[in-house]
């Protein structure tokens, strides 16, 4: 295996790829029951399993970027690709995302083996020129880099026999507003045994809190520094007063009549839409409490006889 590559390709990754690679994993590991990659397993262990899948997106001239990915099913008895499986999946991302190719294929290890080129052969009549994303699952607290690699393939000369061979390659992380969102949303998630949805609307307004706490005290600093700036302590600086003049005409009129106007309505609006759901529950306790009682009363009626219900 060479150590970098030379066709001066640039790749770009998503973070939607790592994501469903490595739930891809979680959810194999899981139901294999098998013991974590982090955790101290003996030597006697079998091997964590392997996943494969493809990764879709578009190139343009030199530049590949990777969007998505999608699994496929791996036959261990013939250590290939189910080939009809990924033609339909192949198919059917095709008519939602018709701009995007298949670029190649991915799996999960420490290191690319040598039956991996078998499997990158076999997606050349896809992509004469398919990339291989590696997730290595293995937990290093040390190491910073991503546990991502792509590799490519390239024809060497070995023993004066052309062969193929995997060869590394740079890649940069590239997102868009969503997918930034989404990882931000993935990354404050609460563990499932601790984080309740008291827990986390909690943590919620906590980080409210702590946003309007910041802007009220970069407010106060711009207002001392406009009191010293009238009162002659500080120069006057026009440009700073055009970008707080700029700043102030965003903010809503909020001492003008319509305004008090339309903040009143809005306010009785959700108070009344409060007191009719407090109204809507009392109700409904009402009638479950009803229910119970000629349920009950029911009964003692059969037994005593003759007596109608409460209600």
């Amino acid at each position: 295996m060479a150590s970098s590559s030379s066709s001066n390709l640039t790749f770009k990754l998503h973070p939607l790829v790592m994501l469903n690679i490595s739930d891809h994993y979680t959810r194999v590991k899981s139901q294999s029951n098998g013991p974590c990659p982090h955790s101290n397993a003996d030597s006697s262990a079998p091997p964590p399993p392997r996943v494969f899948g493809c990764v879709i997106g578009v190139q343009r001239g030199r530049t590949v970027e990777i969007f998505n990915s999608f699994e496929l099913l791996f036959h261990d008895s013939t250590h290939s690709l189910d080939r009809a499986f990924l033609l339909k999946k192949q198919e059917l991302y095709k008519k939602v995302f018709p701009n995007f190719y298949v670029l190649g294929w991915y799996s999960t290890g420490s290191d690319a083996e040598e039956s991996d080129m078998i499997i990158h052969k076999s997606l050349m009549d896809i992509n004469e020129s398919p990339v291989f994303v590696l997730l290595n699952p293995s937990v290093n607290h040390t190491q910073k880099d991503l546990p991502i690699t792509i590799f490519e393939s390239e024809l060497h000369i070995i023993d004066a026999i052309p062969q193929l061979i995997f060869v590394r390659s740079s890649y940069s992380i590239e997102t868009v507003e969503a997918e930034r969102i989404s990882v931000d949303h993935v990354a404050h998630l609460k563990p499932s045994d601790g984080g309740s949805a008291a827990t986390q609307l909690a943590a919620h307004l906590t980080g409210t809190h702590s946003a309007i706490k910041m802007l009220n005290s970069r407010i106060r600093v711009l207002h001392h520094y406009l009191l010293a700036m009238e009162k002659g302590d500080m120069p006057c600086e026009n440009s700073l007063l055009r970008q707080v003049s700029s700043l102030l005409r965003r903010l809503p009129t909020i001492e003008s009549v319509k305004f008090q106007d339309d903040f009143l309505m809005d306010y009785n609006d959700t108070l009344l839409v409060s007191y009719l759901a407090m109204f809507t529950n009392c109700s409904s306790s009402m009638n479950d409490l009803v229910d119970k009682f000629n349920t009950a009363y029911d009964r003692n009626s059969r037994r005593g006889g003759g007596r109608t219900a409460f209600i």
